[in-house]
């Protein structure tokens, strides 16, 4: 009697593993399937948006190389003095400071507003309260979760640029491998809604149509979440009048999801220190120092398991543009700095790294791969010569990389890359929270591994010659060149 029992047991088991646990990594066949690239593309964004204080700019995400990684790319520029409007997002974000400061807010359900004015002073107005501020700076990597709203303001006197990955194939979607946001004020411009029209005329399905043509009929404005809802349910909700829940619906609000302030945001927040201030400058003097020696150049962590962050104290930022935090530093190259969930533990949940690198003039960044991660570069200055090479030993792109555009490097697909004459930096996306990368040259490299009598006899080659091959690069992972290397000249 125990066979049958157990085979019916084995039977729920195996029902319930292929439902639930296969059904990640059928996403990510899906994933490895759209992986089978013949060239790849520096790209610049397709799309632009522009609203009353600021300017969206998005990759098309129905991009093969972008279907590949499963992710979507963002650039979005906040004028001084401009408020990106509260809104949230199906896939977790991965966001980059460019360039520029401001704050931001996020919003954790079922988390105190553990930010609270002063009584004192306030006649005016009641007590104010509410969530912890970030405050965000050049070199910064902000994590946000999957459905957690947040807004951002610039505070500053120069525009906050920053970019923005969609992890769009993480578990945490559960919607579609597209990108999407959330309004909880205004009437913005969808940043993904050519990409996403396009997408549903290659479908051509009924549903898909009539959705495509309520969008035509809008134009290109989408509702917040409120409108949808009747005034009357907003009353009761609210506890407030008609005319305040026609205010939140937003019915005639054409500023665009990044609005202009007349003042200044009034935020509780604390002060900056100090010592924060002398560290931007000193940071700020340590970039102009490295992009001199570039121009003169060219002729012309500690281990955290996350137990001890609860859910609404969690650190979501990391500065990876400090020089001097830098993971690996050559005076003679340049230096590269990452993120994962060693330091920044909130990254294990959503599953995602970074590094931010920058490379002197003619400076090489050994080849290398990517182990367990696909990885979207973005160009923050100057420009590279860059080579990838994929499994059949083909190189599918060899050119330049520049300022602005971003490149797609599929996991496992070996790339090298080379700064001009003005130098190189760059960020990483990482789609694994702990990536990691093998370099084929330099004193941690995949030769200075071998055996000399393999690569003697592996590349037909003398002992002497293997000898020479595995030692003469003791650099880590980045090499000085006295002139651009003539096989990426070419």
């Amino acid at each position: 009697m125990a066979k049958p029992v157990l085979l019916i047991s084995l039977s729920v088991c195996l029902l319930v593993l292929f439902h639930g646990c296969l059904a990640r990594p059928t996403g990510q066949y899906l994933r490895q399937n759209e992986c089978q690239l013949d060239r790849l593309e520096a790209r610049e964004p397709d799309h632009r948006v522009q609203s009353e204080g600021g300017l969206f700019e998005s990759w098309n995400p129905n991009h093969e190389q972008f279907q590949c990684a499963g992710v979507a790319l963002l650039r979005l520029t906040i004028q001084p003095n401009g408020l990106h409007l509260p809104s949230y997002t199906n896939a977790p974000q991965l966001v980059h400071i460019i360039r520029g400061r401001g704050v931001v807010g996020t919003l954790f359900p079922g988390c105190p507003e553990t930010f609270e004015e002063s009584q004192q002073g306030t006649s005016r107005r009641s007590q104010d309260r509410h969530q912890k501020l970030h405050h965000i700076r050049e070199g910064d990597v902000l994590a946000l979760p999957a459905g957690v709203a947040y807004w951002s303001y610039n505070d500053g006197d120069s525009p906050l640029v920053v970019v923005s990955l969609f992890d769009v194939s993480n578990h945490d979607n559960q919607l579609d491998r597209f990108p999407r946001r959330f309004n909880l004020a205004g009437n913005p411009q969808d940043e993904f809604l050519q990409s996403r029209r396009e997408e549903q005329y290659r479908e051509g399905s009924h549903e898909q149509r009539r959705r495509e043509e309520q969008h035509q009929e809008q134009g290109s404005r989408v509702n917040n979440i409120f409108r949808g809802f009747s005034i009357e349910f907003i009353q009761e909700a609210f506890k407030v009048d008609s005319e305040t829940a026609r205010r939140i619906q937003s019915q005639n609000d054409k500023r665009g999801s990044i609005i202009k302030l007349k003042e200044r945001l009034d935020l509780v927040r604390p002060g900056r220190s100090r010592e924060e201030q002398e560290h931007e400058m000193r940071q700020e003097e340590q970039r102009q120092t490295e992009r001199e020696h570039a121009r003169r150049q060219g002729g012309g962590g500690r281990y955290m398991n996350g137990v001890e962050e609860t859910f609404c104290t969690m650190r979501l930022r990391e500065n990876i543009g400090d020089p001097s935090r830098a993971d690996v530093y050559s005076p003679q190259a340049g230096r590269l700095s990452s993120v994962n969930s060693y330091n920044l533990p909130i990254l294990n949940w959503l599953q995602l790294s970074a590094e931010r690198g920058f490379l002197y003039s003619n400076a090489l960044y050994s080849p290398h791969w990517n182990i367990n991660a696909h990885s979207v570069i973005y160009v923050i200055r100057g420009s590279a010569r860059c080579q990838v090479v994929d499994d059949f030993g083909r190189s599918v792109f060899d050119g330049e990389l520049r300022q602005g555009q971003a490149l797609t490097v599929p996991q496992n697909f070996a790339i090298v890359k080379q700064a001009e004459n003005e130098g190189f930096e760059w960020v990483s996306f990482k789609t694994n929270d702990r990536a990691k990368v093998n370099q084929l040259a330099g004193r941690t490299s995949y030769i200075q591994a071998l055996p000399e009598d393999v690569i003697a006899n592996a590349y037909q080659i003398s002992r002497e010659q293997a000898r020479r091959l595995k030692y003469n690069r003791q650099e880590v992972s980045m090499f000085r060149t006295s002139e651009r290397s003539p096989a990426i000249a070419a």
